[in-house]
């Protein structure tokens, strides 16, 4: 193992000690408090979450909505690999800001018109960095990979660990699975998007307020892709290290 992997290899051990910490006084006080706040949102927004979301599952599992110009890298060492990555890591965090400013500056239709536009940002970056990682997207499989990564980041913490497993042994997962169709028509599409929903509420409520809502969207939207960038980043780590072994 060179240098590098072994430098990845610790930050592998915080990632998943990290992951799978039980939420510390702060965060069980802030969850209360989300939760209580989620009962008063009107139900416009949560259908609005969850038909982009359901949307965002086909679209990634089935379409070429996020297909990009970034080409598979097969050859290239791990360094290569992350310093592209980094790259496209600011280039998205940035889009994803501006986006956010723009759409909370705007007040509630716009804010709405926000999460179908940031789950946009999210997966065509997650599909860069599938490619960038060696990963061929035209395979579902990998495709549910991606969803799998997006799950770890934006779940309860009651979800993370058993999403973990999943992505740590994605290569025994991924020789069970079934024929595309069967398991589109298997997903539970409701968990899902519930899932996100309970995660981003609070933050993008605050969004709908006009005025200040440009400097929370633009806020909060940097910190989603940076959360999704984290995982992301060591998903992929994790199974090119085990493809290294």
């Amino acid at each position: 193992m060179t240098a590098y992997e072994e430098k990845i290899q610790r930050e592998l051990d915080r990632w998943e000690n990290k992951t799978v910490r039980p939420l510390s006084i702060t965060g069980k006080m802030t969850k209360g408090w989300q939760e209580k706040i989620n009962k008063k949102i009107p139900e416009k927004i949560h259908q609005t979450v969850s038909e982009s979301v359901k949307h965002m599952i086909r679209a990634t599992l089935a379409g070429s909505d996020y297909l990009s110009d970034q080409e598979v890298l097969k050859e290239s060492s791990i360094e290569e690999r992350e310093e592209l990555l980094e790259k496209r890591i600011v280039m998205y965090k940035r889009t994803a800001a501006v986006e956010g400013a723009g759409t909370g500056a705007g007040g509630i239709f716009l804010g709405l018109a926000d999460f179908p536009l940031l789950l946009s940002i999210k997966m065509k970056f997650l599909f860069d960095a599938a490619k960038i990682y060696g990963h061929d997207v035209s395979d579902y499989r990998e495709r549910l990979f991606l969803l799998q990564v997006f799950q770890l980041a934006f779940s309860k913490d009651t979800k993370k660990k058993n999403t973990l497993e999943k992505i740590k042994m994605w290569e025994i997962e991924k020789a069970n699975l079934p024929a595309q169709q069967s398991y589109l028509d298997s997903i539970d599409w409701k968990t899902f998007q519930l899932e996100y929903r309970d995660f981003i509420d609070l933050p993008k409520t605050l969004q709908l307020i006009p005025g200040f809502g440009a400097i929370v969207g633009a806020v909060a939207n940097y910190h989603y892709l940076d959360i999704l960038a984290y995982h992301a980043k060591n998903s992929f780590r994790h199974r090119l290290l085990k493809q290294v072994d």
